[in-house]
């Protein structure tokens, strides 16, 4: 087809989710109660940190990027999805496309990289005790957490700019709710096959080999317990890691379930599903789990509030 006869697409039709219209004010009002849990969930655990100095802690410095991160990772995709829900206006300029899907990489990465130094923390504190506070000084978090955001910003920046080169002649359909890469190189009428290596090339670094390192940070924990082989020993390594372990099982979880694993009849309504669970579930969830599992977390918010009200 000659350039004179394409269309050039400027914009693309967000299908969002398979719901009966008779349904879509129930989803919505179920939606926007998720969302507004996410957020208040993950600012309160980022104030609590802030606030109270018991928890200025390597864990829980980690902790706040995390909750940080799923604020905006869910932030991205969610008001769009209650926007087009509300008026019924599936259309996303391609400007905009771009720019959620550069967001939506972004955090979604750094939230796999920072499980991984998250591993890293408990496997110091399990494993190395006595010599915690000097390996996880404050310098060497800060080391560690500057390159992670430096890392998950050029991933993807490179992927936006190499789909902003492509060209858009034809269908302009996405068959999902947020703006997602691979749904978009599938309508691409020129060649995508760099963008499709530099994604093969960077998911091994971003999504693969952190959890290797979770797997063998916690190899090593189990191993180091089995030799102590005392019941107060195991019951401190579920008490320090449970919520650690939980967040890691639903993140990669959903992530291999979409990604990695796909449906062999192609299923709509499980991918779907995990992609729900992915950019909607999990970052509601995160606090949560934090919250009702950790003891530190419960104490700093019963003192933020007795502060609160002896000032008062």
């Amino acid at each position: 087809m000659s350039r004179n006869n394409q269309t050039i697409i400027s914009q693309f039709l967000l299908l969002g989710l398979p719901i009966p219209p008779e349904h879509q004010h129930l989803f919505y009002a179920l939606f926007l109660a998720m969302y507004l849990t996410t957020v208040l969930g993950n600012l309160l655990i980022i104030i609590l940190i802030l606030l109270d100095s018991h928890l200025h802690t390597p864990m829980y410095l980690f902790l706040s990027n995390l909750s940080f991160s799923d604020l905006y990772f869910s932030s991205v995709t969610m008001p769009k999805l209650l926007q087009n829900m509300q008026s019924q206006d599936l259309t996303i300029p391609y400007a905009d496309y771009l720019t959620q899907m550069y967001f939506l990489m972004a955090f979604g990465d750094m939230e796999s990289l920072l499980l991984v130094a998250m591993a890293y923390d408990r496997y110091v504190a399990i494993c190395f005790p006595l010599h915690y506070t000097s390996i996880m000084n404050p310098k060497f978090c800060a080391s560690l957490l500057m390159p992670l955001w430096m890392l998950t910003i050029f991933d993807s920046m490179m992927h936006t700019l190499l789909v902003a080169r492509l060209s858009f002649c034809e269908s302009n359909v996405i068959p999902h709710f947020f703006c997602d890469i691979s749904a978009l190189l599938k309508l691409a009428c020129s060649d995508t096959s760099v963008n499709e290596l530099m994604i093969f090339i960077t998911g091994g670094p971003i999504i693969i080999v952190p959890f290797l390192l979770i797997v063998l940070s916690y190899a090593r924990i189990v191993s180091s317990i089995l030799k102590v082989s005392s019941a107060k020993g195991i019951h401190k390594v579920f008490s320090t890691c449970g919520s650690h372990l939980s967040v890691v099982s639903l993140f990669y979880g959903t992530i291999f379930g979409l990604y990695f694993c796909p449906s062999a009849n192609n299923s709509t309504v499980k991918e779907t599903t995990m992609a729900m669970m992915f950019t909607v579930v999990t970052p509601m969830l995160n606090p949560f789990i934090y919250s009702l599992r950790n003891r530190d977390i419960k104490q700093a918010l019963l003192r933020v509030i007795y502060n609160r009200k002896i000032s008062l």
